[in-house]
């Protein structure tokens, strides 16, 4: 499944990565949400491929984030 993040609209929240830190992390620099490094295209911090197990998880990411930025497909 891909996953992709806004990061520009990020609000630094925390509540993806505190759902699923498999797949979601806070970027040390300015504090948004990024892929992990496993799972990212092409060095690309805001999309990623993850695998099936990790499915439930990252949709569980998304939908707790309240601006709605994490896109799933």
């Amino acid at each position: 499944m891909r996953v992709a993040i806004d990061r520009d609209q990020c609000i630094s929240c925390g509540a993806c990565y505190g759902e699923c830190p498999q797949v979601f992390e806070e970027n040390g620099d300015d504090s948004w949400s990024q892929v992990t490094g496993p799972y990212r295209v092409d060095g690309n911090i805001a999309v990623g491929e993850i695998p099936a197990d990790l499915e439930t998880c990252a949709k569980n990411g998304a939908d707790v984030c309240p601006v709605s930025i994490i896109h799933l497909g």
